[in-house]
Order: C-alpha cells, then sequence, then structure tokens
C-alpha cells in the first residue's frame, strides 16, 4: 500500500484513536469525529465529484444535513471516523444504526474518500476500522449500497466479508437525470470477526 502503518494501539476505540500515519509522504491521522468537525466535513463534502453523492441517504453539501448528522454523534447512533490532514478532512467511514426497531441490530456503513486521495489504500482502511466500530457498537449486520459503477469499492468491500444482497434497477438519479443500479451489500459482523480470529488475522494484526 501506498501509505505507511498507522500507529493503531488498542483494541478499545476510546484509546485506539487518534492514530497516526503517513499517506503519501505526509503525515495524517485517523481520529474520531466530534461537533466541532461540521464545517470540515461540509467543506470536505462539497469538494465530492457528484456521483459520489447519489447513494447517500443525506445531502451531505447542505449544512442542515451536516447538522442533522452530528446530532446523530451526540446521540450515539453514528459513529464516524475522519481520516485528517493539516488542509482539512480527505475521507470518513461511517456506522450509522438503522432507526426502525426491528433493525437495531443493523447499521449502514458508509465510507468516502477525496478524488485526489483515491488509489493508496485510505478506503480499504477506513472500512477496516468502520467494521472493528461497528463490533464495539453491538452490531450484527452492515449493510452498504453503492452505484455498479464503482467497481473499486464493491471489491474492498468484497474482500473483507460483505456479498452482494440485493440489485436495484435504475434506483438513482442523477442531477441530469440519468439513473444508475444500485447494488446493496451486507455483512455479518459477529461471523466475519469469528472467521478473523479463527485464522489469526486479528492476533497477528494486533501483536505487529
Amino acid at each position: 500500500m501506498a501509505f505507511g502503518s498507522f500507529d493503531l494501539k488498542s483494541v478499545n476505540a476510546g484509546e485506539r484513536y487518534p492514530a497516526t500515519g503517513v499517506i503519501a509522504g505526509r503525515a495524517a491521522t485517523l481520529r474520531v469525529m466530534t461537533r466541532d468537525d461540521a464545517p470540515a466535513m461540509l467543506e470536505f463534502a462539497r469538494g465530492l465529484p457528484h456521483h459520489d453523492l447519489l447513494f447517500l441517504r443525506q445531502d451531505i453539501t447542505q449544512p442542515d444535513q451536516v447538522e442533522y448528522w452530528v446530532e446523530r454523534l451526540d446521540s450515539g447512533r453514528k459513529h464516524t471516523l475522519l481520516l485528517v490532514e493539516e488542509d482539512g478532512i480527505h475521507g470518513y467511514g461511517s456506522v450509522d444504526r438503522l432507526d426502525q426497531t426491528w433493525a437495531r441490530h443493523v447499521a449502514e456503513l458508509r465510507v468516502l474518500v477525496a478524488e485526489d486521495m483515491r488509489g493508496l489504500g485510505i478506503g480499504r482502511l477506513l472500512t477496516e476500522e468502520a467494521l472493528r466500530v461497528a463490533l464495539e457498537m453491538g452490531m450484527e449486520k452492515l449493510v452498504a449500497q453503492m452505484t455498479v459503477d464503482q467497481p473499486e469499492a464493491i471489491s474492498v468491500f468484497r474482500s473483507l466479508g460483505f456479498r452482494p444482497e440485493a440489485l436495484l434497477r435504475d434506483h438513482v438519479k442523477d442531477r441530469d437525470g440519468q439513473t444508475h443500479d444500485l447494488v446493496i451489500l451486507s455483512h455479518d459482523v459477529e461471523a466475519g470477526q469469528r472467521t478473523k480470529i479463527a485464522t489469526g488475522v486479528i492476533h497477528a494484526v494486533e501483536g505487529a
């Protein structure tokens, strides 16, 4: 990978972050998002290609929607990890618990990386760490959705245990009125962690 190893010190999220590392030769930090990050998140979202925003539930280029995001952070229903440098946010991984009582064991996982920072392994790092956060939140199942023309993102999710669960034809319409197919992937969190432990992956990583 193009970035150096991050100093991830503990399996406990409260002690694990902030973590420091190097991306493309520059210092970076992986840390938990707070309410104070709202302006930087708004700036980050407004710098993303329009296509990246298609599968999101809220339009996070709007201040009121970012405010809704931080309200969910404050309530504990959502946890977000940020990859930041001195000039701002370059990516995030977010675990958002579903509101329905019959789906309280399920959360949606979303990962977005700045366009000029892709291909460096950041998406995989954020996805792996978000999976760890989901386990600490007690989530049993994760879902992720994206348009089918995002093969790199789909490949990362599948490599981490996500499996295609549904394909919705012409489900998303962009600003130009063009429709796109949406793929929904899911992951059994506990089963995935058991598999990693059984193969020694977690112990090898934590002992490194």
